[in-house]
């Protein structure tokens, strides 16, 4: 690990959004494997201080703080000012922000974009590269006070990559599938098999 490498940090998971590709289903939900993609990717922060989830609550999920954008479907800069506003103090210096989305997004991910953080001094965040060479801004780790300071004042509607993207961001390549996120049913289905085939060689 770099030098005063710290494994302190919050997470924010969004856990919203219409899922009109996959019909409207409540896709967060949704199993891959024994667990859905929620409970999975709250496995893989079970490290953080703190667990924000942004997005409606789900009864089956406990051991998480919950709260809503607002007005509910507000889009993803909205939903990340609500979670930045969920934390509560002591807020670690270190935030991880992810979609609930990853089926591949792990405990060894987080790992390695903290480490990658901390190496990247002049960096306010890293963020995973898919195999297309394209940022996944909801699979990074950043220093807190510089996310909230690249959040507008009415972040409704605003993109990521048109906010935080502006700040100066280090990219990580992605191994395997862990910057693949699941939108529509093929996706999943994949994501399945995949977990499946993982299951097997076990």
């Amino acid at each position: 690990m770099p030098p005063g490498f710290s494994d302190s940090y919050a997470a924010i998971v969004l856990a919203g959004g219409a899922a009109r590709r996959l019909g409207g289903v409540d896709k967060p939900m949704l199993r891959v494997g024994a667990r859905s993609l929620l409970e999975q990717m709250l496995a893989a922060l079970d490290g953080a201080d703190q667990r924000v989830v942004v997005g409606p609550r789900r009864s089956e999920v406990t051991g998480v703080g919950w709260t809503r954008e607002q007005p509910a479907g507000s889009g993803p800069v909205a939903a990340l000012a609500a979670g930045l506003a969920a934390l509560t103090a002591p807020v670690p210096g270190k935030l991880v922000l992810c979609a609930a989305d990853l089926p591949a997004f792990t405990a060894s991910t987080v790992r390695r974009l903290l480490a990658a953080l901390d190496a990247e001094p002049g960096s306010a965040g890293v963020v995973l590269r898919d195999g297309e060479d394209r940022a996944q801004w909801l699979a990074g780790a950043w220093h807190t006070g510089d996310l909230r300071s690249g959040i507008p004042d009415h972040p409704a509607g605003a993109s990521l990559r048109s906010t935080i993207g502006r700040l100066p961001v280090t990219t990580l390549a992605a191994r395997g599938d862990e910057a693949r996120d699941v939108d529509t049913a093929e996706q999943l289905s994949a994501a399945r098999a995949a977990r499946s085939r993982a299951h097997r060689a076990r």
